[in-house]
C-alpha cells in the first residue's frame, strides 16, 4: 500500500456534508464521495467478477487506458494522485460501496489516479462493456451515476480549496 504523505506537521481535519475529510498537512482525503446508492451498486455486482486481494494490489494506474470500473466492498483502498515528478498530490482512502474508476469509464479517458486494494479486501470488477450494458438495460441508473460523478466533483474542488 502506498504511502499517502504522512509528516510530522500538525494536521487540520475538516469535514463536510459528504463525508469527505482534508488532512491538509498530510495530503490524505478520506472519502465517502466515491460511494454509490445500493440499487446502483446491485445492478453492476450481476455482471461483476471478484478481485483476488491476497496480497496489496495495483486494480489500475494512473494513465491507463480504462478497462472497466471497481467494487470495493468491504476492506480498505488507496487512489493517489502523482504528479509528473512523480511525487504523490493527492492520496484518498475511499469508504466501503465505492466505485472506482468511474470517471475514467464514463469519459473514456485514462484513468487519473492510481487505485490500490489492500490485502484480504472484497472488490469486484465490472468491465467497461458490461457497465455499458447495463446502463442500457436500465436507464434509472443514469440519475445514479451522475450522483457520484457530481459528488466526485464537489469533494475534489473542496479538497483543492483546502489544501
Amino acid at each position: 500500500m502506498p504511502s499517502c504523505g504522512h509528516t510530522r506537521a500538525t494536521v487540520v481535519s475538516v469535514a463536510d456534508s459528504s463525508g469527505y475529510s482534508v488532512r491538509r498537512a498530510s495530503g490524505e482525503h478520506s472519502s465517502a464521495a466515491f460511494e454509490a446508492d445500493r440499487d446502483l451498486i446491485r445492478a453492476l455486482e450481476k455482471r461483476s467478477q471478484a478481485v483476488s486481494c491476497a496480497e496489496d494490489c495495483v486494480l489500475f494506474s494512473q494513465g491507463d487506458a480504462p478497462r472497466g470500473l471497481y467494487i470495493l466492498r468491504i476492506g480498505g483502498a488507496a487512489l493517489t494522485m502523482r504528479s509528473e515528478a512523480g511525487g504523490v498530490m493527492m492520496c484518498l482512502r475511499p469508504v466501503s460501496g465505492s466505485l472506482l474508476g468511474l470517471p475514467a469509464v464514463i469519459g473514456n479517458q485514462p484513468y487519473s489516479l492510481t487505485a490500490m486494494a489492500r490485502k484480504g479486501s472484497e472488490v469486484r470488477f465490472v468491465a467497461q462493456s458490461d457497465f455499458e450494458y447495463t446502463l442500457r438495460i436500465e436507464p434509472s441508473l443514469y440519475p445514479k451515476v451522475l450522483q457520484v460523478l457530481a459528488e466526485e466533483v464537489r469533494a475534489a474542488r473542496k479538497a483543492f480549496c483546502e489544501a
